[in-house]
Protein backbone atom coordinates (compact mmCIF):
# COMPACT_ATOMS: atom_id res chain seq x y z
CA UNK A 1 0.00 0.00 0.00
CA UNK A 2 1.22 3.67 -0.88
CA UNK A 3 0.07 6.96 -0.48
CA UNK A 4 -0.15 9.34 -3.63
CA UNK A 5 -1.74 12.20 -5.64
CA UNK A 6 -2.41 12.13 -9.26
CA UNK A 7 -0.51 15.13 -11.85
CA UNK A 8 -3.83 17.10 -11.15
CA UNK A 9 -4.34 19.98 -9.55
CA UNK A 10 -1.05 19.88 -7.53
CA UNK A 11 1.52 22.10 -7.70
CA UNK A 12 4.16 22.55 -10.40
CA UNK A 13 3.33 23.08 -13.98
CA UNK A 14 5.67 20.66 -15.25
CA UNK A 15 6.54 16.96 -14.12
CA UNK A 16 9.39 17.62 -12.48
CA UNK A 17 8.57 20.15 -10.65
CA UNK A 18 5.33 17.81 -9.82
CA UNK A 19 6.79 14.91 -8.27
CA UNK A 20 9.87 17.33 -6.41
CA UNK A 21 6.56 18.89 -4.66
CA UNK A 22 4.74 15.30 -4.15
CA UNK A 23 8.08 14.47 -2.42
CA UNK A 24 8.75 17.36 -0.06
CA UNK A 25 5.31 16.67 1.26
CA UNK A 26 5.98 13.52 1.90
CA UNK A 27 3.44 11.52 -0.89
CA UNK A 28 5.08 7.98 -1.27
CA UNK A 29 3.98 7.96 -5.45
CA UNK A 30 2.36 10.12 -7.97
CA UNK A 31 -0.12 8.75 -10.88
CA UNK A 32 1.86 10.63 -13.97
CA UNK A 33 0.07 11.61 -17.34
CA UNK A 34 1.15 9.95 -20.77
CA UNK A 35 2.16 13.91 -21.58
CA UNK A 36 4.66 13.74 -18.47
CA UNK A 37 6.64 10.53 -20.56
CA UNK A 38 6.26 12.11 -23.87
CA UNK A 39 5.61 16.35 -23.72
CA UNK A 40 4.33 17.46 -26.98
CA UNK A 41 7.14 19.13 -27.64
CA UNK A 42 10.17 16.30 -26.52
CA UNK A 43 12.05 15.05 -29.21
CA UNK A 44 13.32 12.06 -27.90
CA UNK A 45 10.34 10.29 -25.43
CA UNK A 46 12.66 7.28 -24.24
CA UNK A 47 15.82 9.87 -22.81
CA UNK A 48 12.59 11.90 -21.46
CA UNK A 49 10.96 8.75 -19.64
CA UNK A 50 14.49 7.59 -18.60
CA UNK A 51 15.50 11.11 -16.75
CA UNK A 52 12.01 11.26 -15.70
CA UNK A 53 12.59 7.56 -13.75
CA UNK A 54 16.11 8.46 -12.43
CA UNK A 55 14.57 11.94 -10.79
CA UNK A 56 11.72 9.73 -9.09
CA UNK A 57 14.10 6.93 -8.22
CA UNK A 58 16.59 9.95 -6.64
CA UNK A 59 13.01 11.08 -4.62
CA UNK A 60 11.89 8.01 -3.11
CA UNK A 61 8.83 7.68 -4.98
CA UNK A 62 7.01 5.20 -7.27
CA UNK A 63 5.18 5.98 -10.40
CA UNK A 64 1.60 3.91 -9.22
CA UNK A 65 -0.09 4.56 -12.64
CA UNK A 66 -0.19 6.73 -15.92
CA UNK A 67 -3.24 8.20 -17.29
CA UNK A 68 -3.42 6.92 -20.91
CA UNK A 69 -6.11 9.79 -22.12
CA UNK A 70 -7.79 7.22 -24.12
CA UNK A 71 -11.05 7.18 -25.84
CA UNK A 72 -12.39 3.29 -26.20
CA UNK A 73 -16.08 4.49 -27.23
CA UNK A 74 -15.33 3.16 -30.34
CA UNK A 75 -16.89 0.78 -33.26
CA UNK A 76 -14.93 1.39 -36.27
CA UNK A 77 -12.38 -0.97 -36.65
CA UNK A 78 -9.58 1.19 -37.96
CA UNK A 79 -9.98 3.82 -34.64
CA UNK A 80 -9.41 0.82 -32.47
CA UNK A 81 -6.70 -0.14 -34.06
CA UNK A 82 -5.00 3.14 -33.72
CA UNK A 83 -6.01 3.52 -29.74
CA UNK A 84 -4.79 0.40 -29.56
CA UNK A 85 -0.96 1.44 -31.24
CA UNK A 86 -1.09 4.54 -29.45
CA UNK A 87 -1.76 2.47 -26.16
CA UNK A 88 1.35 0.29 -26.91
CA UNK A 89 3.73 2.30 -27.84
CA UNK A 90 2.51 4.67 -24.54
CA UNK A 91 3.22 0.89 -22.60
CA UNK A 92 6.48 0.70 -23.50
CA UNK A 93 7.43 4.38 -21.91
CA UNK A 94 5.29 3.23 -18.67
CA UNK A 95 7.19 -0.40 -18.34
CA UNK A 96 10.44 2.30 -18.16
CA UNK A 97 8.63 3.67 -15.06
CA UNK A 98 8.57 0.26 -13.35
CA UNK A 99 4.74 0.81 -13.61
CA UNK A 100 2.29 -1.19 -15.31
CA UNK A 101 -1.02 0.05 -15.15
CA UNK A 102 -2.42 2.23 -17.45
CA UNK A 103 -5.53 5.06 -15.76
CA UNK A 104 -8.08 4.51 -18.59
CA UNK A 105 -10.56 6.71 -19.52
CA UNK A 106 -14.05 4.56 -20.46
CA UNK A 107 -14.36 7.41 -23.39
CA UNK A 108 -16.76 10.10 -24.74
CA UNK A 109 -20.55 9.71 -25.87
CA UNK A 110 -20.73 10.30 -29.68
CA UNK A 111 -22.76 10.47 -32.18
CA UNK A 112 -21.88 7.45 -33.66
CA UNK A 113 -22.04 5.68 -30.95
CA UNK A 114 -25.57 5.06 -29.58
CA UNK A 115 -25.89 4.93 -26.04
CA UNK A 116 -27.65 1.19 -26.02
CA UNK A 117 -24.09 0.20 -27.65
CA UNK A 118 -21.43 2.25 -25.30
CA UNK A 119 -20.68 -0.73 -23.52
CA UNK A 120 -20.38 -3.06 -26.54
CA UNK A 121 -18.05 -0.11 -27.87
CA UNK A 122 -15.56 -0.08 -25.27
CA UNK A 123 -15.78 -4.02 -24.46
CA UNK A 124 -14.61 -4.19 -28.29
CA UNK A 125 -11.91 -1.85 -27.32
CA UNK A 126 -10.80 -3.60 -24.28
CA UNK A 127 -10.87 -7.02 -26.01
CA UNK A 128 -8.54 -5.29 -29.27
CA UNK A 129 -5.99 -4.33 -26.21
CA UNK A 130 -5.90 -7.28 -24.14
CA UNK A 131 -3.33 -8.87 -26.50
CA UNK A 132 -1.02 -5.97 -25.85
CA UNK A 133 -1.85 -5.97 -22.26
CA UNK A 134 -0.83 -9.63 -21.82
CA UNK A 135 2.17 -9.48 -24.04
CA UNK A 136 3.80 -6.42 -21.78
CA UNK A 137 1.72 -7.15 -18.47
CA UNK A 138 0.24 -3.92 -18.41
CA UNK A 139 -3.16 -3.68 -16.75
CA UNK A 140 -6.22 -1.28 -17.42
CA UNK A 141 -7.63 0.68 -14.79
CA UNK A 142 -10.78 1.90 -16.21
CA UNK A 143 -12.11 5.55 -14.66
CA UNK A 144 -15.29 6.25 -13.73
CA UNK A 145 -14.93 9.30 -15.09
CA UNK A 146 -17.21 11.45 -17.28
CA UNK A 147 -20.87 10.20 -18.55
CA UNK A 148 -20.77 6.76 -20.06
CA UNK A 149 -17.99 4.73 -17.26
CA UNK A 150 -19.62 6.84 -14.45
CA UNK A 151 -22.42 3.76 -14.80
CA UNK A 152 -20.90 1.34 -13.10
CA UNK A 153 -23.49 -1.08 -13.67
CA UNK A 154 -22.20 -0.72 -17.50
CA UNK A 155 -18.66 -0.96 -15.69
CA UNK A 156 -19.71 -4.23 -14.21
CA UNK A 157 -20.95 -5.86 -17.94
CA UNK A 158 -17.16 -4.44 -19.39
CA UNK A 159 -15.54 -6.43 -16.56
CA UNK A 160 -17.76 -9.42 -16.82
CA UNK A 161 -17.74 -10.10 -20.59
CA UNK A 162 -14.42 -9.24 -20.56
CA UNK A 163 -13.26 -11.25 -17.42
CA UNK A 164 -9.57 -10.57 -17.87
CA UNK A 165 -7.36 -10.25 -14.77
CA UNK A 166 -5.26 -7.47 -16.97
CA UNK A 167 -8.65 -5.17 -16.69
CA UNK A 168 -10.27 -3.64 -13.31
CA UNK A 169 -11.28 -0.26 -12.21
CA UNK A 170 -9.75 2.72 -11.56
CA UNK A 171 -12.34 3.79 -8.46
CA UNK A 172 -12.82 7.49 -7.51
CA UNK A 173 -14.75 7.67 -4.80
CA UNK A 174 -16.35 10.97 -5.76
CA UNK A 175 -17.59 10.52 -9.53
CA UNK A 176 -19.98 8.18 -8.99
CA UNK A 177 -21.45 10.58 -7.03
CA UNK A 178 -20.80 13.49 -9.17
CA UNK A 179 -22.20 11.70 -12.14
CA UNK A 180 -25.57 11.39 -10.32
CA UNK A 181 -25.64 8.33 -7.60
CA UNK A 182 -27.12 9.53 -3.92
CA UNK A 183 -24.76 9.49 -1.13
CA UNK A 184 -26.63 5.97 0.74
CA UNK A 185 -26.35 4.23 -2.86
CA UNK A 186 -22.41 4.42 -3.01
CA UNK A 187 -21.81 1.93 -0.04
CA UNK A 188 -22.71 -1.02 -2.13
CA UNK A 189 -21.67 0.47 -5.39
CA UNK A 190 -18.18 0.40 -3.34
CA UNK A 191 -18.37 -3.17 -2.78
CA UNK A 192 -19.58 -4.11 -5.77
CA UNK A 193 -16.46 -2.66 -7.64
CA UNK A 194 -13.92 -3.18 -5.08
CA UNK A 195 -12.80 -6.85 -5.91
CA UNK A 196 -12.33 -5.37 -9.49
CA UNK A 197 -10.62 -2.10 -8.06
CA UNK A 198 -6.61 -1.67 -9.71
CA UNK A 199 -5.53 1.51 -8.96
CA UNK A 200 -7.85 4.65 -6.75
CA UNK A 201 -8.32 8.50 -6.46
CA UNK A 202 -9.44 9.25 -3.48
CA UNK A 203 -11.52 12.08 -3.46
CA UNK A 204 -14.10 14.20 -1.48
CA UNK A 205 -17.01 16.68 -2.08
CA UNK A 206 -20.92 17.46 -2.74
CA UNK A 207 -23.21 17.08 -4.76
CA UNK A 208 -23.84 16.42 -8.75
CA UNK A 209 -22.53 17.77 -12.00
CA UNK A 210 -23.64 21.70 -11.69
CA UNK A 211 -23.46 21.50 -8.45
CA UNK A 212 -20.51 19.61 -7.32
CA UNK A 213 -18.29 21.14 -4.67
CA UNK A 214 -14.59 19.49 -4.33
CA UNK A 215 -13.21 19.19 -0.82
CA UNK A 216 -10.18 18.07 0.73
CA UNK A 217 -10.64 14.01 1.81
CA UNK A 218 -12.67 13.99 5.31
CA UNK A 219 -14.52 17.30 4.61
CA UNK A 220 -17.54 16.28 2.13
CA UNK A 221 -20.39 13.86 1.72
CA UNK A 222 -18.69 11.06 0.32
CA UNK A 223 -18.37 7.74 2.80
CA UNK A 224 -14.53 7.43 2.22
CA UNK A 225 -14.51 4.90 5.22
CA UNK A 226 -16.78 2.78 3.93
CA UNK A 227 -14.75 2.77 0.46
CA UNK A 228 -11.38 2.25 2.43
CA UNK A 229 -12.77 -0.54 4.32
CA UNK A 230 -14.99 -2.43 0.62
CA UNK A 231 -11.02 -1.76 -0.85
CA UNK A 232 -9.50 -3.55 2.43
CA UNK A 233 -11.99 -6.63 2.43
CA UNK A 234 -11.44 -7.21 -1.52
CA UNK A 235 -7.91 -7.77 -0.45
CA UNK A 236 -6.47 -4.33 -2.28
CA UNK A 237 -3.21 -3.39 -1.07
CA UNK A 238 -2.27 -1.05 -4.24
CA UNK A 239 -2.18 3.02 -4.22
CA UNK A 240 -4.39 4.97 -2.64
CA UNK A 241 -4.16 8.43 -4.52
CA UNK A 242 -5.43 11.50 -3.72
CA UNK A 243 -7.22 13.73 -6.12
CA UNK A 244 -8.57 17.41 -4.69
CA UNK A 245 -10.78 19.33 -6.44
CA UNK A 246 -11.29 21.76 -3.64
CA UNK A 247 -11.36 25.78 -3.28
CA UNK A 248 -8.06 26.20 -1.68
CA UNK A 249 -4.95 26.03 -3.49
CA UNK A 250 -3.56 22.49 -4.22
CA UNK A 251 -0.68 23.00 -2.09
CA UNK A 252 -3.05 23.53 1.04
CA UNK A 253 -5.35 20.98 -0.45
CA UNK A 254 -3.53 17.89 -1.06
CA UNK A 255 -1.58 18.11 2.56
CA UNK A 256 -4.95 17.88 3.89
CA UNK A 257 -5.52 15.10 2.11
CA UNK A 258 -2.14 13.39 2.85
CA UNK A 259 -3.15 14.14 6.20
CA UNK A 260 -6.30 12.03 6.19
CA UNK A 261 -4.96 8.95 4.30
CA UNK A 262 -2.06 8.44 6.88
CA UNK A 263 -4.72 8.54 9.62
CA UNK A 264 -7.63 6.51 7.60
CA UNK A 265 -5.69 4.04 5.64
Amino acid sequence: MMLGLIHYRAPGDTAEEFVRWAAGAGFECVELRHTDLEPEDCEDAVANTRQLKALLDELGLVCSAVSLGNDFVLLDDDAIAAEVERARRIAELTLMMDCNVFRTEGGRPKDEVPEDRQAEAIIKCVEAALPMCEELDIHLAIDNHGVVSNDYELQLEVFEAVDSPYVGSNMDTMNYRWFGYEVDELPGIYRAMAPWVKHTHMKDGRNARADYQGAALGDGEIPLDVAVQALKDAGYDGAYCAEYEGSEDGDIGYRKCLDWLRANV
